[in-house]
This record gives structure tokens, sequence and C-alpha cells, in this order.
């Protein structure tokens, strides 16, 4: 049963307390303030309405209560300025009597379990989180907290939490999980139906052979390197077999009771499968010679990508492109604005690919700033097109397009650099350099609570 509102916080206990530790700090009392507007629950109800309508279960009437979504968009704010982990955030929220006022958790009541908030975040999803940020920019741009007069655009890796990826090290990977699998669905099926053999020692050995042999500074290095990359495939495609045949088994026996739990570890096999077939593909085109396109990197983020955007001390990273748009009431330097719930697409998608996602959030906001910044990364002619729905009265385009005066050129040219370190500052203190979701809709819905905490503390400042 849904429950919006959180009861009040306070009790017979509270009054014991000195008075600086019942008041707020001033930047939490502030958003405190700004969270305190039930408009801002709208789209979680909404989003509980239409799981209602798709599943057919009465979620907003019967079962048992949830947690108030008010302490839950809370704690969740919380964990983005803090940067803890989902257990560390219960433990100091526990031990913090202003961590509790501020999340509405009473003295007398047990802070939620960790797998509540981590389970309520990918059960929200992106797409409710996107309009808690758009129901947050239109509340300050209808209070006349906010006027957007100019944006700045610019595209950004949020890297996926994975470890640097080989061929070999995903081979290994996927030996394993095979194995894992396999042996769970075995136990299901009685071990019957044949099982996994795990081979994860003989890959390990070719792995240390292969390290051991990367150190050495013979002309051999490189054939012996295929060789051992070789053998890693050899036994994937040896457990790739086996995980078939068992996975064919299990649904061929899929009758009576336990059918479904039958039928569910089969497809989480066969899913399991599908990827690591792409991962002995990719070694048989490496020994070939071949070019690999769309690469996969990692068996547990199957969604990441290797992505160059030509850093020297990070040539290549692994993970997702997002556009980050962020409007601002001036072209000052050091102007702090609102950032747009950011535009992005599976792969590596140019900047002027995700730029009519961009345009189209701002206009869904309403916003039509008169300035548009953009880095040279931007097509002049698609860029013209795509921003005719705003249709600006300047666009600036880095090395490109540059209109006005030599003054108002090198004013747009500071204000378009400005979105370097505001990317800087949202991965650095909000958590925005690697999502620790995994997928594409994960790192949408870690991206999305990173720029709605962003905004509430801009509109924090703004109000003090």
């Amino acid at each position: 049963m849904l429950t919006l509102r959180a009861p009040r916080a306070e009790t017979l206990w509270d009054e014991l307390l000195p008075v600086e530790a019942r008041e707020l700090p001033e930047d939490l009392a502030r958003i405190d303030e700004l969270l305190g507007d039930p408009e801002l629950l709208r789209p979680i109800a909404a989003h509980w309405r239409r799981e209602v309508e798709e599943t057919g279960r009465a979620v907003l009437t019967e079962g048992r209560p949830t947690i108030a979504m008010e302490t839950y968009v809370r704690l969740v704010v919380v964990k983005q300025r803090s940067g803890w982990g989902y257990e560390t955030l219960v433990r100091e929220v526990s031990d913090s009597l202003h961590l509790r006022r501020f999340c509405l958790i009473p003295l007398s009541e047990r802070v939620p379990d960790e797998s509540t908030v981590r389970k309520l975040t990918r059960r929200l999803g992106a797409d409710a989180v996107a309009q808690l940020t758009r129901a947050l920019i239109e509340k300050a741009v209808g209070e006349r907290r906010f006027r957007a007069r100019a944006v700045r655009i610019d595209s950004t890796v949020v890297e996926a939490d994975v470890r640097y990826p080989t061929d070999s090290g995903l081979a290994a990977d996927g030996v394993r999980a095979l194995a894992t699998e396999g042996r769970r669905l075995a136990r299901q099926l009685g071990g019957a139906e044949g099982r996994v053999r795990d081979r994860s020692r003989a890959v390990a050995r070719r792995l240390r052979e292969l390290s051991r042999t990367l150190q050495r500074r013979s002309g051999e290095r490189q054939q012996e390197v295929l060789r051992l990359t070789a053998e890693a495939g050899g036994l994937l495609e040896a457990s790739l077999g086996e995980a078939r045949r068992l996975a064919g088994a299990a649904r061929r026996g899929a009758r009576g009771r336990g059918a479904r739990a039958k039928l569910r570890a089969a497809s989480a096999l066969e899913g399991l499968v599908e990827r690591c077939e792409r991962v002995a593909g990719q070694i048989r085109a490496r020994l070939r010679g071949e070019r690999i396109s769309d690469r996969l990197v990692s068996l547990a983020d199957p969604d990441a990508r290797p992505i160059r955007k030509g850093k020297q001390g990070k040539p290549t990273e692994f993970g997702y492109v997002v556009q980050v748009a962020e409007v601002t009431p001036n072209t000052k330097p050091g102007a702090r604005g609102l950032v747009l719930p950011a535009a992005s697409k599976p792969g590596n998608p140019g900047e002027n690919q995700l730029l009519p996602d961009t345009v189209a959030e701002l206009a869904r906001l309403g916003l039509s700033p008169s300035e548009v910044a953009l880095d040279g990364g931007f097509q002049t002619a698609p860029t013209s097109e795509a921003l005719e729905p705003l249709a600006p009265e300047r666009t600036f385009i880095a090395g490109r397009q540059q209109p006005g005066s030599k003054r108002t050129r090198r004013r747009l040219a500071r204000f378009r650099t400005g979105s370097e370190g505001r990317i800087s500052h949202l991965k650095r203190r909000y958590g925005l350099r690697r999502s620790r979701l995994k997928g594409q809709q994960g790192q949408q819905i870690w991206t999305g609570w990173a720029i709605l905490t962003y905004n509430l503390d801009t509109l924090a400042v703004r109000s003090a």
C-alpha cells in the first residue's frame, strides 16, 4: 500500500534534546523547505498509478504499507550528497539526530532497511526521477526564484562500474558465471540432466601465464598473448556448449510443480549464454585480425560501451554518454543554474544525436533561453536545425560559429567553458563520475538522482 507523506518526526523524546539538536543545519533546513511541497510527490504517485494499470495489482490500496515516499526521497538525496552506499546511509542516518529529523524519521522508529531503499530505487525507475526534476524546475520558475536566460550544453561519460576489460578476462568471467548459473539450474533439476563444468582454474592458469608473458621484451610476446587468449576462448566455448544443453533440458523438463522456477533459471542461463557468445565471437574476430564493432566490455553490465573522448590521461572510458544542459539566469563568471534531466542513448552517440532530446526537454519545461553556448563537437547545420523550436538570439559554437562583437564572443566563450567545470562539480560532489547501478536504465536512474540533488542544493544556495 502506497504511503506518500511521512508522519510528524517529533516525539516526546525531542523535548529533552537541546535546541541545537532539534534545529536542522542551514543547508538541510533550506532543502527541507523545498522538499516540503506536496506537489513534488505527484510524479511518484503517478508512477504507482501507472504500475497499477500495467500489472493489475492494487499496490495503491492493498498490501503492507510502503515506507513514506517523502522519507525515501530525502534518504536518496542524503545519499547523493554524501557519496555513501546504502548500508552506510542507513547506519549514518540512524546515528544522526539532524539526518533523522531531515528524513522525517522519529527517534522511536527504525530507519528503513538498506534493501528497501535499494529496491525502491530500481522500482521507481528513471522516468519518475526525471519528473521530480521537472517539477522542481517548474516550481522554481513559477515562484520567480529562477529565470532561464542562457543555456550551456556539453556531453560527458558516466563510467560503468566495471574493471578495465580484456578478452581473456571476459572469458574467465564467463567461465565462472556459466558454472555458477549452471550449478544453480542443475540443483533444481536434481542433477540428472548434466552440468556445466567449472573451468575457472584452467582459465586462471592462462591468465597468470599471460601476465608473465606481458612482462617479456621479446618479439614473440604478441604471438604468445594471442595463443593464450585463444585457449581461454576455447575453454569458454566448451562451457557454452554444456550450458546450452543444460538450458534446453531444463525447458523440456519444466512440467508440474516448480516449472516456473526452472523456466526462470533457464532464461537466466540463456541470457548469460548469449552474452558469453558475444565474448567468444570477439575473441575469434581478434584472432582473425578483424575490427570489432559494438564491443561488449562487461558481462554484468552489457549496455556499457568503450568511449574515446581524446583525453590524454584516460583515452578510453567504459560507460555511457550523457548530455548535460545547464540553464542559468546570466552568463557571468561563476553563474550557477539548474541542470535539466540528462539526454542519453545506448552506445557512443555524438553531440548532435543527443541535442534534439535536450531541446525537447527545454520545450517541455517552457524554457526559451536567448543564448546557447556549445562546444566544438557540435556541427553547425544540424545544430541550427535542432535549435529552431527555441529560436535563440545567439548560438555560440566554440571554434565554428561565434556571433556578436568581440566582447560578446569572449563572454560566451567563458560561459561555455564553465560547462566543463559544472560537469566536474557534478562528478566530484554528486557521484556522476561512475554509476553504481548496472545497465542503461540504472545509469539513467543514477544520473537523475545526481542532477535532482544538485538542483536542490542550487535552489537552497539561491534562497540563502
